[in-house]
């Protein structure tokens, strides 16, 4: 299986001709080695994926309803006719942000789910929790935002392990302690589902071309997602020539 590099630009760049350059960094960069999925702004979407065919792209958020009266809201649906393949959802800056809960975000899998999109599955603690020792309570907890797809024949997701304290921070979480919560997670997901799902583990937070290597090369780490390094055309080519 490859190792899964997820780009997620976040609310960035300010323009479509600077994501432009972005995508052909990772084009440029990109071998087989790697499955790599970037996940830029809803304004973007539509004019990377007709521009670069050969790329993998998913979105930063999707809502629980295919269509009707929600402003401002992107549905499932509307990413599936795009040809977008992922979505990231419950990422901690939602949760803090926008207040998004367990329930909402159980709502969102289902329906990306049915619509045939991969969701990337964020959950993490904040460095409070953490320091109380709280950090598998913590998970334990947005894990019940499963519960949605608890009885969906062999679903599959990416669960990304992004411990809020390390998210553009510079701080990391050492590989050894992010294997130890990602074994946790396996744990608990071993005798959830109805059905085998297909599951990979990643890993995020001040993930950069300096340490990208270290959670690599872990046998439990799927993969990575990346935050600003993935903003730097720089930084995006030495990442994907580890």
């Amino acid at each position: 299986m490859k190792k899964i590099i997820v780009f997620n630009w976040k609310m960035n760049p300010e323009k479509e001709i600077e994501a432009q350059k972005l995508a052909q960094a990772v084009e440029k960069s990109k071998t087989s080695q790697f499955e790599v999925i970037i996940c830029p702004p809803f304004v973007y979407l539509e004019s990377l994926i007709k521009k670069f065919k050969n790329l993998k792209f998913g979105a930063q958020n999707c809502f629980w309803e295919e269509k009707g009266a929600f402003t401002g809201e992107i549905s499932p649906k509307m990413l599936k006719n795009l040809k977008v393949k992922f979505v990231i959802l419950g990422h901690s800056e939602r949760r803090k942000y926008l207040k998004e809960n367990e329930i909402e975000i159980g709502k969102k899998l289902k329906a990306a789910i049915k619509n045939k999109l991969i969701p990337i599955f964020c959950l993490g603690e904040s460095l409070k929790e953490r320091e109380k020792n709280l950090t598998q309570k913590v998970l334990k907890r947005q894990l019940l935002s499963l519960k949605e797809i608890k009885e969906i024949k062999k679903p599959k997701l990416l669960i990304a392990y992004e411990p809020v304290w390390a998210i553009g921070t510079g701080k990391t979480c050492p590989p050894e302690e992010a294997v130890k919560v990602i074994l946790y997670l396996k744990k608990i997901l071993n005798s959830f589902f109805k059905s085998k799902p297909s599951l990979a583990f990643l890993y995020g937070g001040s993930v950069n071309s300096k340490n990208i290597k270290e959670f690599l090369k872990q046998k439990e780490i799927d993969g990575v997602l990346v935050g600003g390094a993935s903003l730097k055309e720089k930084e995006i080519s030495l990442m994907l020539s580890k």
